[in-house]
């Protein structure tokens, strides 16, 4: 492993600038602080990975303090006079122990923190944070690997855990100190380590395999940590390069229900993980397409590649399509009521799960509350459909574009994310000798629905709007309109695709009231 570092233009003239402002705080009767570049950027500049992110360690002042004397100095001399200091105050509560303070310089996002050591005694689970050594500092960190010092005054790489650079060299995740402290002192750090193990491709040391299966660090991540810290964890892994492998990690462990759980008293039901696995080792083999795959899995010629082409061609609904995949365990739990705004209503448990599990935002939730409401109607669309690809196209009832198009309209505009999530679901419900009928079945009914045209029905708009359909079906305005639009409309629509006859139209909800 390489020991030396190389710097890029940006990093050597943001290096010099913190120097001199170290410098400029010697002038100011205080004593010059030591500084050094920590964490996932050293390791990352080792690696060869380019790095936007990182973490200055002060030695003798703290991270906010040193941040104003540098706006101070970089203002006095005229240079970045744009520096804006962000103050980070602890939240020991939330295993957050210490005061930091960010910035952005040349680009740069800067993390300010002074060196540290923490103290923890029997009678508090929050830690006395004190100023500490580099290598104090290097032991209390998540693994060997993130745990190295780039020196700015000797431009040298310090490894203060004696086996940092060893470890990037055996692709090892361990921990500076025995694994349940370090788990314990901050429960977070479990998560981290799975992220990193799918984002560098590294393995978990044995040893800390065995720590995070401990029962008592399993009920300190759910008690010392934010939901929010472990939504933002999550969200990291699933957008990832291993998604993987990091929900498998999580299976491995029996963390599920301490991630993925409903955080609501009113919740009910449990989630059914048995058979969880095979939910996302599916969705792998849908995005992850090998020219030998179909041999490999058994399966119909083209099935897979059929599915994977109409429900999954838009990579930016990778994330989406993992997180639902994580969510299949709660699918055939009953919604449980909720309440908001003076009213109670009914929420899957696949959405309060994500909800108060993960805090996943609302653009979030709503594709998983839509693909957790039609899980059942999908499937019976879907059967319906496949009973009829025998029949004759002027004997079906279903497989027609009036049909299929107004299914497409209920599951909405995320209707693609809702039929992976039904899929995904079944999955978990079918024998593997089994899977092959099953892909199959989906396959071509998602080829007669792209067959009929109606993929984008959904997005279909009434060729007549609701005031002239008032005026000439002389009624006054009012609720009958939008269900006309909707129910007579649309269907016409879809069973004339490309006619614009507005009175054609017309005539239609006129007949359809009378009768």
């Amino acid at each position: 492993m390489e020991k030396s570092i190389k710097l890029t233009e940006k990093e050597a003239t943001l290096r010099q600038l913190l120097l001199n402002a170290a410098a400029y705080i010697a002038t100011r009767g205080h004593s010059k602080p030591e500084l050094r570049w920590t964490g996932g950027w050293v390791r990352d500049k080792l690696l060869g990975v380019t790095s936007h992110d990182i973490d200055v360690a002060i030695n003798n002042t703290t991270g906010y303090d040193f941040g104003v004397f540098l706006k101070e100095y970089a203002e006095h001399q005229r240079q970045h006079s744009h520096i804006k200091i962000t103050k980070i105050n602890e939240n020991p509560e939330k295993s957050k122990h210490l005061q930091t303070a960010t910035t952005k310089i040349l680009g740069l996002d800067l993390d300010l923190v002074n060196l540290r050591k923490e103290v923890y005694t029997n009678h508090s689970r929050n830690p006395q944070v004190e100023f500490g050594t580099p290598q104090e500092d290097a032991l209390r960190r998540d693994a060997t690997v993130n745990a190295l010092f780039y020196n700015l005054q000797t431009s040298e790489v310090e490894d203060f855990t004696g086996r940092g650079l060893q470890d990037i060299d055996r692709k090892l995740l361990i921990t500076p100190l025995p694994p349940f402290d370090t788990f314990m002192d901050d429960p977070l750090r479990v998560l981290r380590l799975i992220r990193f193990a799918g984002q560098l491709g590294y393995s978990i040391d044995d040893e800390v395999m065995r720590a995070i299966d401990d029962s008592k660090v399993k009920e300190a991540l759910i008690k010392k940590v934010s939901r929010e810290r472990v939504g933002i964890e999550i969200e990291k892994m699933l957008k990832g390069p291993d998604p993987y492998g990091s929900l498998k990690l999580i299976d491995r462990l029996a963390l599920y229900e301490t991630i993925f759980s409903t955080f609501e008293s009113s919740s009910t039901g449990s989630p059914r993980v048995e058979n969880w696995n095979s939910a996302y080792e599916q969705l792998k083999r849908l995005l992850i397409f090998e020219s030998n795959q179909q041999e490999k899995m058994d399966l119909p010629d083209n099935s897979i590649g059929v599915i994977r082409q109409i429900l999954t061609g838009n990579p930016q609904d990778f994330y989406h399509f993992w997180l639902l995949s994580a969510l299949v365990p709660w699918a055939r739990v009953a919604p449980s009521t909720t309440s908001g705004k003076g009213s109670k209503a009914k929420e899957a448990a696949a959405a309060i799960a994500a909800r108060t599990g993960i805090m996943a935002n609302n653009a979030v939730l709503q594709i998983i509350r839509a693909a957790a409401s039609s899980v059942e109607d999908i499937i019976n669309v879907k059967e319906a459909a496949n009973r009829e690809q025998v029949s004759s196209p002027s004997e079906r009832r279903i497989l027609v574009p009036e049909t299929q198009g107004m299914a497409i309209r209920r599951w909405g505009s995320s209707w693609r994310s809702s039929v992976l999530y039904a899929l995904l679901t079944q999955v978990t419900e079918t024998d593997t000798e089994k899977y092959s009928d099953l892909l199959d079945g989906y396959a071509k009914w998602l080829s007669a629905v792209v067959d009929l045209g109606v993929t984008d029905a959904w997005r279909l708009k009434p060729i007549v709007t609701g005031k002239r359909l008032a005026s000439e079906v002389q009624s006054d305005p009012g609720p009958w309109v939008g269900d006309a639009l909707e129910n007579i409309v649309i269907p016409w629509q879809l069973r004339n695709p490309g006619v614009d006859d507005q009175e054609a139209v017309i005539e239609e909800v006129k007949r359809r009231r009378l009768n």
